[in-house]
C-alpha cells in the first residue's frame, strides 16, 4: 500500500505572518510527520506546475491573469480576507499542481491514495474571483483533469471543512457526473450551502449540503457519515473520491464553533478509506483546505495518515470537547438532507 504526500517548499512562500492561513501552517504538519516517523513511510512524489489550460476548466482567464499580475506587481488583497504576495501566484500555480501530480498517480495506480498538503488553499475560488483565503479551486481542477485526461464518467468531491465550498459547488452546479457534498457549518461564511442548494438542471440531485449547526463533534459527524454520505455516494458509485480536508472543525480551532477531536477526524478518515475501498479500488485523494490551530490541525493530519497507511492509530492527545450541539437541530438538518435527496 504506497500512500502519497504531496508537498513542496514553494507552499511556505505564499505568506502573510499576521494571517491565519499562513506559513506556520504547513511547517507545523511537516515538523509532527517528520518527528512520528511517518515521513518515512510516505511516498512523495514531486509537485508540478498546473497549466493555464487546466486552469481554465475552471477559471476565467481574466482572473488567471489578475492572480499573476497582482503577484508581479508586489502583492496585494484580493478581498479583505485573501492575500496575494510576490510568490502568491507561482505557489498556487503548484497548489492545483501539486493535485494533479497525486490525482494522475492514484488513477496509474502508482500511489493507492494520496494526501495533498498544499497552500494556498483552494475551495472557496469561484470561475472569477479570490476570495475566502483561496486564489484558484485545487479540488475542483483535480476533478476535471480526471474527467478530461483520464475519462472518468463519475467522480466524487466530499468536503468536511467547517465552511462551505462555495467555489466548488459553483463549478459542478449543473454537472450530474460530478457529486459535491459537503458538511459544514451554518450559517457562516461565506453563507451559502443550504440544504435546499441541491445543483439544478442537468445537476439536480449531484450538490448534497448538510448545513450543521454550531457546537457538533464526534457524534454528529459520524452520524452524518452514516446516514447521509454512505448512502450518498454508494448510490453514485465513484470512480474517484477527492476530498477537501478541512481541520477547523475541531474544537481548539479559532475560526469556528465545531467540536470536533483529533479521533473523530480519524473516523472521517476511516469512513473516507472504507467508501473509496468499496467504490472505486480505494481511490482517494484528499487536499488541504483549513485549519488554523497549529497543535490540532498536525494531530489531525497525523491520524488521517496513520489511517490511510492502515497502521495504528496514536491516542488523540487532546481529548474530547466538553458540551453537545442541539441534538434536535442535528435531527432536523438530517431529516431534511435525506428527504431532499431521496435517501429515506
Amino acid at each position: 500500500m504506497k500512500v502519497g504526500l504531496i508537498y513542496d517548499s514553494l507552499y511556505l512562500e505564499h505568506d502573510v505572518q499576521s494571517h491565519p492561513e499562513n506559513a506556520r501552517r504547513l511547517r507545523a504538519i511537516m515538523s509532527l510527520l517528520e518527528e512520528s516517523a511517518l515521513l518515512r513511510q510516505l511516498e512523495t512524489p514531486p509537485a508540478r506546475d498546473a497549466t493555464t489550460e487546466e486552469l481554465e476548466w475552471v477559471h476565467a482567464p481574466e482572473h488567471i491573469a489578475n492572480v499573476r499580475a497582482w503577484a508581479e506587481a508586489g502583492g496585494a488583497w484580493a478581498d479583505p480576507d485573501t492575500y496575494i504576495c510576490d510568490r502568491s501566484y507561482d505557489a498556487a500555480l503548484r497548489a492545483a499542481g501539486g493535485c494533479l501530480t497525486a490525482t494522475e498517480a492514484v488513477l496509474e495506480g502508482s500511489l493507492s491514495s494520496a494526501f495533498c498538503l498544499v497552500r494556498p488553499p483552494g475551495h472557496h475560488a469561484t470561475r472569477s474571483r479570490a476570495m475566502g483565503f483561496c486564489l484558484f479551486n485545487n479540488i475542483a481542477v483535480a476533478a476535471e483533469f480526471a474527467r478530461r485526461r483520464h475519462g472518468l464518467k463519475r467522480v466524487a468531491i466530499v468536503d468536511f471543512d467547517v465552511h462551505h465550498g462555495n467555489g466548488t459547488q459553483d463549478a459542478f452546479y449543473e454537472d450530474p457526473d460530478v457529486l459535491y457534498y459537503s458538511s459544514h457549518l451554518y450559517p457562516f461564511y461565506p453563507g451559502s450551502g443550504h440544504w435546499r442548494e441541491v445543483g439544478q438542471g442537468p445537476g439536480l440531485g449531484a450538490t448534497v449540503n448538510v448545513p450543521l449547526p454550531g457546537g457538533c463533534g464526534d457524534d454528529e459527524y459520524r452520524r452524518v457519515g452514516a446516514e447521509v454520505l454512505t448512502p450518498v455516494l454508494r448510490r453514485f458509485r465513484p470512480e474517484l473520491v477527492l476530498s477537501s480536508a478541512g481541520f477547523d472543525g475541531h474544537f481548539a480551532d479559532p475560526l469556528a464553533g465545531m467540536r470536533l477531536s483529533v479521533a473523530g477526524y480519524a473516523e472521517i478518515a476511516k469512513t473516507l478509506k472504507d467508501l473509496a475501498g468499496e467504490l472505486c479500488d480505494g481511490r482517494l485523494v484528499l487536499t488541504l483546505e483549513g485549519g488554523y490551530d497549529l497543535t490540532a490541525m498536525p494531530w489531525a493530519i497525523r491520524s488521517f495518515f496513520e489511517v490511510m497507511l492502515g497502521i495504528e492509530i496514536t491516542p488523540d492527545p487532546l481529548g474530547r470537547a466538553d458540551g453537545h450541539a442541539n441534538v434536535g437541530a442535528v435531527d432536523e438538518v438530517i431529516a431534511a438532507v435525506r428527504e431532499v435527496h431521496n435517501l429515506t
